[in-house]
């Protein structure tokens, strides 16, 4: 990168970062740190709630699906509105009215003390896992920018970002990202429009659609029903709203956010709002994948999108790499050739030849070159931004994404120190041990992070990140969405049932992983309903009768 990308970056980050460490000077006691004093108004509460969720993967990796896959990934995301009235009217007013610093409270008072750990447990391993992904991602960028080795890189910004977040707290997390979403918003606005802009002047919106169409860019609406298609407007609307509503409703990464507004009043008008802007957002995020894919059908398209592996293949068998290059290449000026004629039927199909050739060079990575990152969607925005930005524009726009991990990634390693310091610290051995509650959040924000960090060192093993989030969620939200669901509306139910089918629905989840093709939008489905059915069910046969209680037992006192 030139100087001035450099002094853009650096200038950027550095101004978050110590604004972070600065806020630390104001952290007086837990209430301040964790839940920044409870004085966000509902603007405030939107950004942080939008901001926590928009991690870089949002931004590398959603790009990248587009470009592969078109529009059709913003399904996802059709429940979420309704989730959002959902937790406005029954989550927030519970939680103000219990005053609780994280969601897994209010399960011991509603059940037991078991089944809050129990809850806080899932929630630490699911959101540990996802804190190592928002670590990989901006990772992927240094790493391919100053061509550094990606494990080390994983380790250099997980340290950043412990330090950024140990200094400030919840409170820093939340005001620096008001900054950082205004930053990303106008990012990614520059990208749509310099990719615009920089297409053929004979490409224009009405070519631009009907290349994409022929792609099936834009067929961003599924209505035939599968279990096994991830993504249909069924799946989008009825396992979306699980997903959302366990994510938002018991993530404490998540209710840290809108549980730090100023009042419940407040904390409702900013999901409602999130609920309105998310879906919109989403889909421009795709749109620029999309238009990515439209300018890379007249432009010189790499045959990999991740550099490393270009050098390292093309080294490795390079008489094989410029065959597979001289007949991409060849493709790639006949389409531009159809296309000059309007035959874009003939073009696509000349674009699942290309894609042949990438699946051959994906295979002989795989093959023999296993530690690196075969599938290189998670390329093809960084290749843009790297080959096709203006000085200046690049250290933007990285710093655009970096922003965006810093935001996330800080939320989540507050939510698991918060988590780890109210339901486990000062719920079983603050009693015993007299130390300070600041000093011990902080402690643990530092040890969540090296976890992060060790997590970040296996994710170039899995698929797409944006999709590979999402199925370490649908995995264990469902459970925990099940139990809630029980506390608010099986009054009659206890802890003991709602333990016993919370553990049966993590069983089955984890069977519909590993042995079904089931979509993963379904997990949540049923492991919700398990939980709701099977605790019913056992307490209608008296489950406690059948249990001997232990009047030692620690978790009953």
């Amino acid at each position: 990168m030139h100087w001035i990308d450099w002094t853009v970056l650096l200038g950027t980050i550095g101004f978050i970062v110590l604004y972070g460490i600065v806020q630390l000077r104001k952290q007086i006691s837990l209430e301040d740190y964790l839940l920044g004093s409870q004085s966000n108004s509902w603007w405030q509460t939107t950004i942080a709630v939008m901001a926590t969720q928009a991690s870089a993967i949002t931004f590398i990796s959603t790009t990248g699906q587009g470009f592969s896959d078109g529009l059709k990934f913003v399904q996802f995301y059709f429940g979420l509105p309704l989730a959002m009235i959902v937790i406005g009217k029954v989550f927030i007013p519970a939680f103000y009215k219990l005053k609780v610093f994280t969601a897994y409270e209010y399960l011991e008072q509603r059940f037991d003390l078991k089944t809050r750990l129990l809850a806080s447990t899932i929630f630490l391993i699911q959101r540990g896992l996802a804190a190592g992904l928002t670590i990989y991602a901006p990772s992927i960028i240094l790493s391919t920018v100053l061509d550094w080795n990606l494990q080390w890189t994983n380790i250099a910004v997980g340290l950043a970002v412990i330090v950024y977040t140990v200094g400030g707290g919840s409170k820093a997390v939340t005001v620096t990202q008001v900054q950082q979403m205004g930053l990303i918003l106008i990012g990614m606005l520059i990208i749509f429009f310099h990719i615009y802009f920089h297409l053929p002047k004979e490409v224009g919106f009405t070519k631009i659609i009907q290349i994409a169409s022929a792609h099936h860019q834009l067929d961003f609406i599924q209505t035939k029903f599968s279990w096994v298609d991830r993504y249909t407007v069924w799946s989008g609307v009825i396992g979306g709203f699980f997903l959302s509503l366990a994510y938002f409703g018991t993530d404490q990464s998540q209710v840290s956010r809108y549980i730090g507004a100023k009042s419940s009043e407040e904390s409702k008008q900013g999901m409602y709002m999130n609920g309105i802007l998310k879906i919109p957002m989403q889909f421009f995020i795709l749109t620029c994948g999309v238009l990515l894919f439209v300018f890379y059908q007249f432009s010189s398209q790499p045959l990999h999108f991740n550099e490393q592996v270009r050098t390292t293949v093309s080294g490795s068998a390079p008489s094989q790499w410029k065959e597979w290059s001289s007949t991409f290449d060849s493709i790639q000026l006949i389409k531009q050739q159809l296309y000059s004629q309007e035959e874009y039927d003939k073009a696509a199909l000349l674009t699942e030849q290309q894609q042949s050739i990438k699946s051959n060079v994906k295979e002989y990575t795989q093959q023999h070159f296993p530690q690196l990152e075969s599938n290189d969607k998670d390329y093809v925005f960084m290749e843009y931004i790297l080959h096709h930005l203006p000085i200046g524009l690049i250290g933007l726009l990285i710093a655009v994404i970096l922003c965006a991990a810093m935001s996330s990634t800080s939320a989540e390693l507050n939510a698991l120190a918060a988590t780890s310091t109210v339901d486990y610290f000062k719920r079983l051995f603050s009693k015993h041990l007299n130390w300070n509650d600041i000093i011990v959040s902080k402690l643990l924000t530092i040890a969540w992070g090296i976890i992060a960090i060790g997590f970040s060192l296996y994710a170039n093993l899995f698929e797409n990140l944006i999709q590979l989030i999402n199925i370490i969620g649908s995995l264990f939200y469902g459970t925990v969405l099940g139990i809630f669901l029980v506390a608010f509306y099986r009054k009659n139910v206890g802890g003991n049932a709602v333990f016993i089918a919370a553990i049966a629905a993590q069983l089955f989840s984890f069977y519909m992983f590993k042995f079904t093709n089931i979509g993963f939008l379904w997990y949540n489905v049923f492991a919700t309903l398990i939980v709701l059915g099977l605790a019913s069910l056992l307490q209608y046969i008296n489950i406690d009768d059948m249990i001997k209680k232990s009047p030692n037992d620690p978790l009953e006192k």
